[in-house]
């Protein structure tokens, strides 16, 4: 059964003639005569009685409300793959980490607003885990998050590296560790931590790194938002591993402190390869499909040209 064999069988019931329908669809009489047929061959019975008036079946009358829904939901269908085609959906969502949100995102979301504003942007603030998870499942068009390549792996993802930043550590103004510009790696090592909660691609990150150094992190507490972060750590020992985007407000907040971290040498459990520094890689995930959408590639094109390192020379 062929959706253009429902079309027919409406018009010729509609309007009573196989050729009225065959004018109507722009296609010979015979035409209409062979979709017809097909499509009762497929129900099993005849639909017409064929005199002088195409009159209708029992068969044909119980068809005839279905067909009608069926081709309604065709072509409402169809209307709106055309819609996207076309650039006319009604909102794109977005998730993406917090920092991302809070320092990169803006401009980005006001030039698509200026773009587009016909299209309602929703944004919100995930871990990297769950933001892939929601765009997997659909319930967002794109995700920006921090690489990990076990999660975008997949054939159907698109992977986009958008810039690449330093972690850093973030502390309390009058903490031991402030009498050092650059810290030493070895200096992180007697202190308490806080970190991110599972599910964020931070919290992966930091105790990978003191995994492949063969060290302990000593985590005391998991948090998931940067203000947190900084209350814990005004006061006492604690400290947190940071992106430096996420430390643009701590550096004018006279009670913090932030410290970069020394590269490691060459020969500190890395086979002798060239110094190691820890940072952490943040990129634009989407799926092939939708990047034929144009709000949804608009969107992406802006996120990909727009250019961090006036963002990153506000923390040097």
């Amino acid at each position: 059964m062929r959706i253009e064999q429902l079309q027919a069988f409406l018009a010729v019931a509609e309007s009573g003639n196989f050729g009225q329908a065959a004018r109507q669809f722009g296609i010979t009489q015979s035409t209409v005569s062979r979709q017809i047929q097909a499509l009762e061959v497929a129900v099993g019975m005849p639909l017409f009685h064929r005199t002088a008036q195409a009159k209708l079946t029992l068969a044909g009358e119980k068809l005839l409300p279905r067909a009608r829904r069926i081709c309604q939901e065709w072509q409402a269908a169809s209307q709106e793959i055309s819609d996207l085609q076309a650039g006319k959906q009604p909102e794109l969502c977005v998730a993406a980490i917090h920092s991302v949100c809070s320092h990169f995102l803006p401009p980005v979301l006001q030039q698509f607003c200026h773009d587009y504003p016909e299209v309602q942007l929703r944004v919100t603030a995930l871990g990297s885990d769950r933001a892939l998870k929601v765009l997997r499942d659909g319930l967002v068009d794109i995700a920006v998050v921090m690489n990990n390549r076990y999660l975008t792996s997949s054939l159907d993802l698109t992977v986009e590296l958008l810039y690449e930043e330093p972690i850093e550590v973030l502390m309390a103004a009058d903490h031991p560790l402030t009498q050092y510009q650059i810290l030493p790696w070895e200096s992180l090592l007697p202190y308490p931590q806080v970190i991110f909660k599972d599910g964020y691609g931070m919290q992966r990150l930091v105790q990978d790194w003191f995994t492949q150094q063969q060290q302990d992190c000593k985590v005391v507490m998991e948090l998931n938002t940067l203000d947190a972060f900084r209350g814990v750590v005004r006061r006492g020992n604690i400290i947190a591993l940071l992106p430096q985007t996420a430390l643009l407000e701590a550096r004018q907040d006279p009670s913090l402190a932030v410290r970069a971290i020394a590269p490691l040498p060459p020969d500190f459990h890395n086979n002798g390869k060239k110094p190691v520094q820890l940072f952490r890689q943040v990129v634009l995930v989407t799926t092939t499909d939708r990047l034929t959408i144009p709000p949804i590639a608009h969107f992406c094109h802006l996120v990909k040209t727009h250019k961090p390192e006036s963002l990153l020379s506000l923390a040097n």
